[in-house]
């Protein structure tokens, strides 16, 4: 069973809340990183710090347009952080892409599609070996040439 890390800014709490009874209707455990502090990029390096340390399989982050959450949780190495807001590119940023963390609008998108998006996400996997592997290994790369030591 995935484990799924989630959290938001103040914006976003009540999406949260629905994302949370919705994975547990898909058979997913979540923790709850908060959704009080109003400078999300405290909540997204918290998500983005546990899903890439493997204490989560996958991360989900909140903000009104899920925009600012995407760019913080990025700097983290590790944290490959994608922006979903239609089913195509939803599915592409795991298959494709192979992200482990989804961020979603809440001022810019309702609960159903939120709903489907999730459903969406958390279903898809990455393949190895695809197409796409050398263009996820030179970010990989790139992540390791040039981290902080």
């Amino acid at each position: 069973m995935k484990k799924v890390a989630i959290g938001c800014d103040p914006n976003a709490s009540s999406l949260k809340e629905i994302i949370k009874k919705h994975l547990e209707t898909l058979g997913y455990e979540w923790e709850d990183y908060g959704s009080d502090d109003s400078v999300y990029a405290n909540v997204a390096f918290k998500v983005a710090e546990a899903v890439a340390a493997g204490k989560h399989e996958r991360g989900i982050l909140l903000c009104g347009t899920g925009i600012g959450v995407c760019i913080a949780a990025n700097k983290v190495p590790g944290a490959y952080a994608a922006l979903c807001s239609d089913p195509y590119s939803t599915e592409r940023s795991r298959k494709s892409n192979n992200a482990n963390i989804m961020t979603l609008g809440a001022q810019v998108m309702g609960p159903e599609l939120v709903k489907t998006l999730v459903s969406i996400w958390m279903a898809a996997e990455y393949t190895p070996g695809g197409r796409s592997e050398p263009k996820i290994q030179r970010i990989h790369e790139y992540t390791q040439e040039h981290s902080v030591k």
